[in-house]
């Protein structure tokens, strides 16, 4: 019995790493989640899967939960997060809270030699140093749950590392791939949250439709891998079958494919180095495909990830500013205060004004991701 922390249980990750767990309840223990604002969702989980603890954002929260489930613990907050990753009896943490605010709970459960299946990009964007300088000195697994970084790690499974010479990460366009630019200038949120294969949370779509997503996912390979920028290629490839690819010194290209479902790279995670059937799932047949198409990126048509391999290259504090900007911008634009375009130009302009620290601590890092956020609410206003 495998014992799990699962921060984000309401997300989109968060709600199929729990059906993953609903769905082999012989083989994982959902012992500790946490779950922001939404209580609805969060009675469901508490109802279905009985955990010890439980975080919310707020007090009123947690103490209005306390009164229904008296023999849970409830915590909130920033504090809380840290205790749902910390949880004693818990040997896995899944990280699939949104946002730069993963980034402590994963430092403290590393601490503690927990394993982190990690689906929360920005923590390993703003802090990758740090992170994997802690798994290396706290014997601590990381497993990669996007589709993407899976695909690359299961398909360097028994390889040299000496050996690869470059990743080639996939990309589905998102919602406007079949658009200019030039025809993007207008388009609403409900066109942008409109992804033509996944079902994913609303932050994230953007972040697909901008290719920001894919720029942070460049970030996270170079991170998890330790590959250089220059080895790090991008392929629009719209039927997201092909999850990425592995390139090696003697020509020869491994890859992984499968159908656009989540729960195969998180359950994935959760069973290494074992696999074990995929509950309600629909197998791959490239018979019944037929065809998959490949396009080289234009660069210049998705700004962000130009952007996004900019702030790579240079590293340091412009990592933490470009994800801050991009965050903040991103929720205006759900908010319809700027244009689906002016995302970019918000994190341009962000980190053309940025002064990078090469080194950042923590303190740093989390210092300029919240004057990066006032500086883009300014901008904004």
């Amino acid at each position: 019995m495998k014992k799990i922390s699962l921060l984000g249980a309401t997300g989109s990750i968060g709600l199929q790493t729990i059906d993953v767990i609903q769905a082999n309840k012989e083989m994982f223990q959902l012992q500790a989640f946490s779950s922001g604002k939404n209580l609805e969702q969060t009675r469901k989980i508490i109802d279905a899967l009985q955990p010890e603890l439980v975080s919310v954002q707020d007090e009123q929260d947690a103490l209005q939960l306390a009164k229904a489930y008296p023999t849970i613990s409830f915590v909130h907050g920033a504090q809380g997060l840290i205790d749902v990753a910390t949880h004693p009896e818990t040997t896995i943490l899944v990280n699939a809270v949104l946002g730069s605010v993963g980034l402590a709970p994963t430092l403290a459960a590393i601490r503690m030699s927990k394993t982190i299946a990690i689906a929360n990009k920005e923590t390993l964007v703003t802090a990758g140093h740090l992170v994997m300088a802690e798994a290396k000195k706290y014997n601590a697994p990381i497993l990669p749950v996007d589709s993407e970084h899976s695909a690359l790690f299961q398909s360097m499974n028994g390889e040299n590392p000496k050996n690869i010479s470059r990743l080639i990460i996939t990309a589905s366009g998102g919602s406007f791939r079949d658009r200019t630019r030039a025809e993007l200038k207008h388009v609403t949120v409900k066109d942008a949250l409109n992804h033509p294969n996944w079902s994913m949370g609303a932050k994230i779509t953007i972040d697909s439709a901008t290719m920001m997503n894919k720029g942070l996912e460049v970030i996270e390979a170079h991170v998890l891998f330790d590959m250089p920028y220059d080895q790090i290629d991008v392929l629009l490839h719209r039927e997201s079958i092909i999850h990425s690819l592995v390139e090696y010194e003697d020509t020869s290209v491994i890859a992984q494919l499968g159908t656009p479902d989540m729960r195969a790279p998180i359950q994935y995670a959760l069973t290494y180095p074992e696999r074990i059937p995929l509950q309600n799932s629909q197998r791959l047949s490239l018979a019944d495909i037929g065809t998959l198409h490949f396009e080289k990126m234009d660069f210049k048509r998705y700004k962000a990830l130009q952007l996004a391999f900019d702030a790579g290259r240079e590293g340091g504090t412009i990592l933490t500013a470009m994800n801050a900007a991009n965050e903040a911008a991103v929720a205006a634009f759900l908010q319809d205060k700027i244009g689906f375009l002016d995302i970019d130009e918000v994190i341009e302009r962000v980190m053309h004004e940025h002064q990078t620290i090469r080194q950042p601590d923590l303190e740093t890092i989390l210092h300029v991701d919240s004057e990066t956020r006032k500086q883009v609410t300014d901008m904004i206003k």
